[in-house]
């Protein structure tokens, strides 16, 4: 059954999923068997009492819970194949996933063998019709040292489907230019650049991401409702925006940005966003640490009220703002 207030032409195109971080991903049966692997049984419902929280704090320690099971490659490999069939069903061929190299490297782990392992993995799901490409992802708080490192793993897993570097975590920790030599590095190497930014920080950090980092896709960004000119910017820079509706709603970002104590999904400011000229990439962000799926995130966009064309040129903006070149930039 597709998600109410979303139409069966909606739900049936083929789509992208381009902001969805591996480890944010893993179900929570898929966790009771990586727990069991290391000696620790847990169930499916304290898994899901985990995966609840009121505010963004409690959503990282969540994460860092669930990704202290992942300890060597075949850790991966599970957590991959059930991120691709759980894609598949949801009609997505093509999709760029995060990893969290920087949390591989701060827990002494070889992100060239997890790497290796996740290829294996989601190489039969190719000849299936899901195409995967990898996003390797640093954790702002860790440090400018520290988010090299994760460059210099790129080198030495040396594949194309690495596609592009980002960095994530706690945005308000460190100042954006202190890491843009960093990104200059990536850049040389041929990846893309990304950076999440504006998700509970504010609409300079967005800004400062596209002019001191050259970020070419801005993860959440939601806080550019709040500053006008910078809509303008978005807009005419044809800058994407990566939305996660759930994923915001979770971690009270959209509470915040909004000021609201208790905004509900019709209050989110996609449909501003995107009338106002700015591309968006509608995402899950960890879909199952968030408890949703990408045809729930239009099921959310329709209920915000964007209608069945607006919804379809959402679908294709994915296609359009992918990072490969050989990708049709069109889903029909």
């Amino acid at each position: 059954m597709e998600p109410s207030s979303l139409s069966n032409r909606i739900a049936s195109l083929p789509k992208t999923e381009l902001h969805l971080h591996l480890e944010g991903s893993i179900q929570p049966a898929t966790v009771c068997a990586l727990t069991a692997r290391h000696g620790f049984i847990t169930t499916e419902e304290e898994v899901r009492q985990r995966y609840a929280y009121r505010d963004f704090p409690e959503f990282i320690e969540a994460f860092k819970w669930v990704t202290s099971f992942l300890r060597e490659p075949q850790d991966y490999a599970l957590i991959a194949r059930d991120l691709a069939e759980h894609l598949l069903k949801q009609g997505v061929i093509y999709t760029e996933v995060t990893l969290s190299i920087g949390v591989m490297l701060l827990r002494k782990q070889r992100p060239e063998a997890n790497f290796e392992a996740l290829l294996c993995a989601t190489e039969p799901f190719e000849r299936r019709g899901l195409r995967f490409r990898w996003v390797f992802d640093a954790a702002r708080q860790f440090g400018v040292d520290a988010a090299m490192e994760v460059v210099e793993s790129v080198k030495r897993c040396n594949s194309k489907a690495i596609v592009a570097f980002g960095i994530g975590g706690d945005e308000l920790s460190i100042p954006t230019k202190e890491f843009r030599p960093i990104y200059d590095c990536a850049s040389e190497i041929g990846l893309h650049r990304l950076m999440h930014a504006g998700e509970v920080g504010g609409p300079e950090q967005i800004r400062e991401a596209i002019e001191l980092l050259g970020a070419e896709r801005i993860g959440h960004g939601i806080a550019a409702i709040n500053d006008p000119e910078l809509m303008d910017f978005l807009a005419e820079r044809k800058i994407p925006l990566e939305i996660c509706p759930a994923s915001n709603m979770k971690t009270a970002a959209l509470a915040l940005q909004l000021g609201l104590k208790e905004p509900t999904i019709e209050d989110h400011p996609l449909p501003k966003l995107f009338r106002h000229g700015i591309p968006i990439v509608l995402s899950t962000d960890d879909p199952a640490m968030f408890h949703t799926t990408l045809r729930e995130e239009y099921a959310h966009a329709a209920r915000m009220g964007l209608r069945e064309d607006e919804l379809a040129r959402i679908v294709e903006m994915g296609f359009q703002h992918a990072f490969l070149p050989d990708v049709a930039k069109h889903s029909g």
